[in-house]
Formats: structure tokens, sequence, C-alpha cells
């Protein structure tokens, strides 16, 4: 890549330069993302630096979109990197492009297309000043919206310009450009395709198809160089009315996202974009059981039949409720004058508020209130985390100390030593956390989460009891298990119905 300094200046300098075959003006935007995504595949480079899970899926649908020279939608639920991934298609572009200096709609300066760039070229010939673009000033984005208006996107006569130039209202060079046009020779991206009016979407497929504007019912002859790209959500996109059909039938590949279809993946993920490296005197360390058990609550979210599947769970949940439990263990440490701060299972319940905003319940859900179905699915998710560290392993010992009338409360404020000193009364609690990877030289931090983790496990799996005030306990017992309760009433019903079939 050349320093801005030693670029052609003017249309002469740029004839006469290296630059002259590469930006000649034959090559359309589509044509430079092509052959710099061949040049890419061809040295084996990773193309999406960043974007996990999507190797096999998404990114080979998406470089055949490339290839094929399409525009193209991505569909997917929120949360599924959809506008992170369009993003990173300036990679795609080339470091410098020559564009008209002052050209608004950045012409070409071998093949202008605006009239004030034509203007500027013939009057000065190869003295014609030349600016250069980047690719970061390539790429132009917008969310949809209903109040979008055919200004916004494709421009409007401007009466000003007009004045000042005594020119004809239907003159182009009254035209005051509006997004797409500005987007030329780059990337225009839309999200939320669904919510523009529908003569905004037919606006656009008329600028795919033929370059046409009609701006206040004057036609301007626009051949824009565009790579168009949009993303929606799949209930949005194929609901009926909500998309202009023409406009459908012209976007070259529709590429489905997805969430991570493996907890490792997703952990990868949340450890990625998580604020976790903070400057503070307190050391931090996350324990892999907590950050599997975060991740596993957009899991079972997204399968649980209380929350909406068609908006989904998005993976800024786990991504935000591991920074909230990591700074409800830092609030403890700072408290407590402790120099290691550990999330526990306690702190993921005090990430309740990056929860809880995130999920759109169905009408089950809303009847029990997302605070009652965050703790749930947090008890579920520690559950079955628990399972994979404790299968096989025997924890009668401790489930006995309870049994017999031992009791124990661990307070959110309690420090390190405190609590470790209190969970060293039951009997071989310790232990057990070798499960879990520990070995007796941990410090109490560590040592009191991966404890209190075993405690909660057996909670989850309904093997002891806690009260709110984090008071475990014994497991109350029942003389009769629920469902042989049902099954004995299920027997009355059925015998009194024999009987009075019986008597008729």
């Amino acid at each position: 890549m050349k320093p801005t300094q030693e670029l052609p200046r003017t249309l002469g300098e740029l004839r006469n330069s290296a630059f002259s075959e590469t930006h000649s003006g034959s090559r359309t935007v589509k044509d430079e993302l092509r052959a710099n995504l061949i040049c890419k595949l061809q040295r084996g480079e990773t193309l999406f630096p960043g974007i996990v899970g999507y190797e096999d899926t998404v990114v080979p649908q998406l470089v055949n979109a490339v290839l094929s020279k399409h525009n193209f939608i991505l569909l997917g639920l929120r949360g599924q990197a959809k506008t992170r991934l369009i993003r990173m298609l300036t990679t795609l572009l080339d470091p410098f492009i020559p564009y008209v200096a002052g050209s608004e709609i950045h012409d070409n300066p071998y093949h202008p297309i605006s009239a004030h760039a034509r203007h500027i070229v013939a009057q000065h010939g190869d003295e014609t000043p030349i600016a250069w673009l980047t690719p970061h000033a390539r790429y132009i984005e917008k969310l949809a919206t209903p109040d979008v208006t055919i200004a916004d996107m494709i421009g409007d006569i401007d009466p000003i310009k007009a004045a000042r130039r005594g020119a004809d209202i239907s003159d182009e060079l009254t035209i005051h450009y509006g997004l797409v046009p500005r987007a030329n020779r780059g990337i225009f991206a839309i999200n939320e395709l669904p919510d523009l009016a529908g003569k905004i979407q037919v606006g656009l497929f008329n600028i795919m198809q033929e370059g046409d504007v009609q701006i206040k019912g004057y036609p301007v002859r626009l051949p824009l160089d565009l790579l168009l790209v949009f993303t929606a959500n799949p209930e949005d996109y194929t609901a009926r009315g909500k998309i202009v059909t023409p406009l459908k039938d012209r976007i070259g590949s529709e590429i489905r996202t997805h969430y991570p279809t493996e907890i490792e993946q997703g952990i990868e993920i949340t450890k990625q974009e998580a604020w976790m490296d903070r400057a503070s005197n307190i050391q931090t360390r996350v324990p892999s059981y907590i950050s599997e058990v975060v991740e596993q609550l957009a899991f079972i979210a997204r399968e649980d039949k209380r929350i909406d599947k068609r908006s989904g769970v998005s993976q800024r949940l786990p991504i935000s409720v591991l920074e909230n439990a990591l700074s409800n263990a830092e609030r403890r440490a700072l408290g407590n004058r402790d120099s290691l701060a550990v999330p526990r299972v306690l702190d993921v319940y005090s990430a309740l508020p990056a929860i809880t905003g995130k999920l759109e319940l169905e009408y089950e859900g809303e009847l029990k209130g997302g605070d009652t179905v965050a703790r749930e699915i947090i008890r579920i998710a520690v559950g079955k985390v628990f399972d994979r560290y404790f299968e096989g392993v025997n924890l009668n010992s401790i489930v006995q100390w309870f049994d017999l009338g031992g009791s124990l409360q661990l307070g959110e404020t309690v420090n390190s030593e405190s609590m470790v000193r209190q969970l060293e009364g039951i009997q071989g609690l310790m232990e057990k956390t070798r499960a879990l990877g520990l070995t007796p030289n941990e410090p109490d931090a560590v040592r009191a989460s991966a404890a209190e983790f075993v405690l909660e496990g057996l909670y989850a799996h309904r093997r002891i009891s806690r009260t709110e005030e984090r008071t475990f306990a014994a497991e109350e017992k029942r003389s009769t298990p629920p469902r042989e309760r049902r099954d004995e009433r299920d027997d009355r019903e059925r015998e009194r119905e024999r009987r009075r079939k019986q008597f008729n």
C-alpha cells in the first residue's frame, strides 16, 4: 500500500502511473471484489477473521455470491454477526481508488457519470484534480426504518443550488444526491430491508436493474457502480407484503446465518467479544465451568417454549452476562479487599438484568415473568454443565451432610477466605472440586467458586435445597413422588369410569 502523498494528484499523472491499468474504468466494484477475493483464496488467507462457526456454512455461500458478482442478502435472527460480516467486505476492496476531486458521487476520472464531474474533466483535461478513496470511505450503511424517504436514499431537488447556478429546476446540477448515489463505486448496505417502504424498494430495484433514477418526476440516468447487500429477519423477509417481489427477484443470493451450533463455538465468540481485560488493581479469572454455564444459557433459551423463536436469543446475551458476572465478582473483591475476583454461580444470578432484557417471551413466559424464566434457565444450565464434570462421581457424602441436618448460608458479600472455611466443614466437598481441575494450592477465590458450583449443581438436580437467601439445606422429602401421585389419581379416575359404564 502506497502512502497517500505518493499517489497521483492529476488525471495526467494518473494516466502515466502504475495505477492507470488497474483503475482505467473498465473494472467495476464487483470485479474488484472478485479479483481480490480470488487472490486471498489462492494465498490461503483467512477471509473473515473473528467470524466463528461460519467456516463451513455461511462463508462458502458468501464467497460464491462475490465470485458470481451477486447483490445478496443475509437472513438471520438478531445477534448472528450479519452486520459485522458485511462490514468486513471492505477487506476485499483495493487500498486506494482515484476519483474526480470534489465529486459528490466519487466519479471515476476516466468515465465520469455526473454532469458536474464531466464538466470538470472537459474543462481541465489532464490537469483535472484527483483525490483518493480508502476502503472505509467506500462503505455506506443504512438502517431501514419506515420514515426513510426517497430523498434520503436517492436524492432530491435542491432549490438553493438551482438559485445559485441560475439553472432550470430540472437540471441535473440542481440535485442533492442521497445515500445510494454517494455510495457509487463502493458497497451500500441496508439493515432490516423489510422495514423500507414499498416505494423505496421500487426505487432500489430500478437502480439495480437499469441505473435509472427519477427525482421529483425528472429522469436522471446514473449507471451507478455498486455492490448492494442487505440483512433481514427471515420472518419479516418471507412475510407477504413486506418485500416488493421485483426487488426480491433481483437479489442474486439469499444466505442464511445461524447461531453457534456447538458450545465451544459460543464460548470462543463470547471470549472474543466480552470485555474481560480490565484495567484494575484486582486480578480477574473466569473458571471454565462458569464460561460454560453462561454460554449454556443462550443454548437453553433458544429451545425454551416460553421464549419467542421468531425473535431469537442474541449472542449478545452470554457476552453481557459474562461481563456482568465478572463485574459482580469484581465488586465483591473490592469490598473485601481481595486481590483476585473469580465469578461464582451466584454472580450469574446477579446478572439477571443482562438476561431479561434480551428475552422476548411468549404468553406462557409472560405469565411467569422474565425474572422467573431467567432463574429457571440458569438452574437448568448449571445442571447441564454440572453433569459434564461430575458424571459418575459419587457425591452422596455431601448430600448426606445436609440430610443429617447440616445447613450453610453463603452470602453474596462473604470474602473468599471465610467462605472456604465454611465450605471445608462439609464432608468431602473440597476434595470433589478436583473434578473441575483444581489443585490444593489454588487461591481461596478459585476454591470458593468451585465448591459453590458443586452445591449449585446438586441444587439444580434437586438433591439439596436452597432458599433465596442462599441457604443450602436438605431437600424436602416427599412420601410419594409427584409423578406417582398423578398416576394414582389417573388409576382411580379410570376405575370410577369403568364402574360407571358397568352400572349403566
